[in-house]
C-alpha cells in the first residue's frame, strides 16, 4: 500500500477486507489518524494478527488509541523507524492488545522504562526488539524478565545504559534462543555470566555481542562450560579475546556459524573441531597470515560462506588452499587484500566450482584487462584496484599505517577542504564587492542625471 489515500483505501479496506488478517502499512505517509479512524468505527481489520506501522511518523496518539480498539487481535506488531513515537503513543496503542506475543520499535529512540513497563505488563511477549535508545536503562530488563519469563528472542541493540545490574534479570528467563546485545558497550564478563549461569543458559542457541568492547576470554570460558548449544556466535571488534580463548569455541558442538570481525586473532586453531562451520567471518583480522587460512581450508570443508576482507597479509597461496579444501564456497570476499594477483583467475579456473558470488575491491595487484578477460562469467562480481581507503589501517602495498601518519593524512586533507572553502569565500566576498562599486556607480550616474543643468 504504497499510496494510501487517507478516505479510500482505508474505506476499501474496511469495507472489503473483513477477513484481513496481514497488514503492512510501513512508510506510507498519506494517511492520517481521520483514516485510522474509519477502522475503530467500522467492521473492518478486526482479525488482524499482524500489523507493520514503521515509518509511519504522522500518526499522533489518537490514531494509535483507535488502532487499539479496531485492531484488539493483533500479536505481532512492528513499529520501526518511528522518531515521534513516545510512550504515550505505546500505552494507547497497547491498551487492548492482551494477545501480543511479539514487537519490534528499531530506530525508536524517544522512548522510557515507563513505555517499556506497559508494554511488558500482563502480556506474554516472546519476542522483542529494541534498537538505537539512549533512555531505556536496566528497569526495562527487570520489567521484561518479570512478566514475560518465556520470552524466546530478546533484542535490546545500541542501548547504552544497559548494564551489568540488568543482566542480572535474565537468569529467570526459562526459554530464551536468541540474545543480541550489540553496541551494549557497558557490558562486562560479569553481566554476561548472570545470564549463563541462568535458566536459558544451555538453551541459548544464537548470542551476538558485537562492539562489547569489556568482554574477555573468561566469557568464552563460561559459554562452552554451559551454553553448549550455540548456533551461531558474533563477537566482532572484542579487542580483548585473544586466540586462546577463541579457539575455545571448536569445542562448541554445534557451531555453525562465527563472526570474529576485527579481533586480534592471529591463529584459527578453533577451526580443529569447527567441522560444521558453514559461515566465517574474519573479515579486518589484520595479523590473519596465510598459515590461517591453511588451517582453516582443511579443517572446516563444509564452509558456504567466508569474508576474508581487509586481511593485508592474505595473498594467491591462501586461495590455492581454500581451492584443495573447501569446495562448497558460495560466497567469498577478499576486498583489500592487496598481496593478491592475477593468479586468481587461473585459480578460478581449477575450482570453485559452485562459487557464486566474489567480492574483490580495493585489491591493488589485480589488473582491470585480466579482470576483464579471465572472469568466469557465472560468478556474480565486485571488483576495482583502488588503494584501500584510510580507515582500513593500511596502504595499497599492505603496509599498516600508524595512527600519526593517519590522523597527519586526515589533517592534510581537512586543511585541503578549508583552503578551497576559504578560497571559495574569497572568490565570493570579491565578486560581492565587485557587484557593490557597480552599485555606487550606478546610484552616483543616476544622480548625476537627476542634478538640473
Amino acid at each position: 500500500l504504497k499510496h494510501l489515500q487517507e478516505r479510500c483505501s482505508a474505506h476499501s479496506i474496511l469495507v472489503c477486507c473483513l477477513n484481513l488478517q496481514y497488514l503492512s502499512v510501513a512508510f506510507c505517509r498519506r494517511f492520517s489518524d481521520r483514516g485510522l479512524n474509519y477502522l475503530a468505527s467500522g467492521k473492518g481489520c478486526h482479525r488482524l494478527i499482524y500489523l507493520d506501522l514503521s515509518g509511519c511518523t504522522q500518526i499522533s496518539v489518537k490514531g494509535f488509541k483507535a488502532l487499539s480498539i479496531a485492531c484488539n487481535e493483533v500479536q505481532h506488531l512492528i513499529i520501526n523507524d518511528m522518531a515521534t513515537l513516545t510512550d504515550s503513543c505505546i500505552v494507547a496503542l497497547v491498551a487492548h492488545y492482551y494477545k501480543l506475543s511479539s514487537i519490534s520499535l528499531l530506530g525508536s529512540p524517544h522512548l522510557y522504562d515507563s513505555a517499556i513497563k506497559a508494554l511488558v505488563q500482563w502480556r506474554k511477549l516472546t519476542k522483542i526488539k529494541i534498537d538505537g535508545n539512549k533512555h531505556i536503562t536496566d528497569n526495562s530488563l527487570k520489567f521484561i524478565c518479570r512478566y514475560c519469563s518465556q520470552m524466546r528472542i530478546l533484542c535490546i541493540t545500541d542501548c547504552p545504559r544497559i548494564t551489568d545490574v540488568g543482566l542480572k534479570f535474565t537468569e529467570s528467563l526459562r526459554n530464551l534462543i536468541v540474545l543480541n546485545l550489540a553496541d551494549c558497550v557497558r557490558l562486562t564478563d560479569v553481566g554476561l555470566k548472570h545470564f549463563a549461569d541462568g535458566n536459558s543458559g544451555p538453551k541459548v542457541r544464537e548470542l551476538n555481542l558485537t562492539n562489547c568492547i569489556n568482554i574477555s576470554d573468561f566469557l568464552l570460558i563460561k559459554l562452552v562450560q554451559r551454553c553448549t548449544n550455540l548456533t551461531h556466535v558474533k563477537f566482532c571488534y572484542c579487542e580483548h579475546l585473544s586466540d586462546n580463548g577463541i579457539e575455545l569455541l571448536g569445542t562448541l558442538p554445534n557451531l555453525t556459524s562465527v563472526d570474529l570481525t576485527g579481533t586480534t586473532m592471529q591463529d584459527q586453531k578453533f577451526c580443529h573441531r569447527s567441522i560444521n562451520l558453514n559461515y566465517l567471518d574474519v573479515s579486518h583480522c589484520m595479523a590473519l597470515s596465510n598459515q590461517s587460512i591453511k588451517t582453516l581450508s582443511f579443517s572446516c570443508r563444509l564452509l558456504t560462506y567466508l569474508n576474508i576482507s581487509a586481511c593485508p597479509k592474505i595473498t594467491d597461496l591462501s586461495l590455492q588452499y581454500l581451492i584443495g579444501g573447501c569446495h562448497y564456497l558460495r560466497y567469498l570476499d577478499i576486498s583489500g587484500c592487496v598481496r593478491v594477483t592475477d593468479v586468481i583467475f587461473k585459480l578460478l579456473k581449477k575450482g570453485f566450482r559452485k562459487l557464486l558470488f566474489l567480492k574483490m575491491l580495493y585489491c591493488t595487484k589485480i589488473t582491470k584487462s585480466a579482470f576483464d578477460k579471465q572472469m568466469r562469467a557465472n560468478i556474480q562480481c565486485e571488483f576495482n584496484n583502488f588503494a584501500p581507503p584510510l580507515w582500513y589501517g593500511y596502504d595499497g602495498l599492505g603496509n599498516i599505517i600508524k595512527k600519526e601518519e593517519k590522523n597527519q593524512e586526515e589533517e592534510e586533507e581537512d586543511e585541503d577542504t578549508e583552503l578551497d572553502e576559504d578560497q571559495n569565500q574569497d572568490d565570493e566576498d570579491k565578486i560581492d564587492d565587485q557587484v557593490d562599486v557597480q552599485n555606487q556607480e550606478e546610484n552616483q550616474d543616476e544622480e548625476q542625471d537627476q542634478d538640473p543643468e
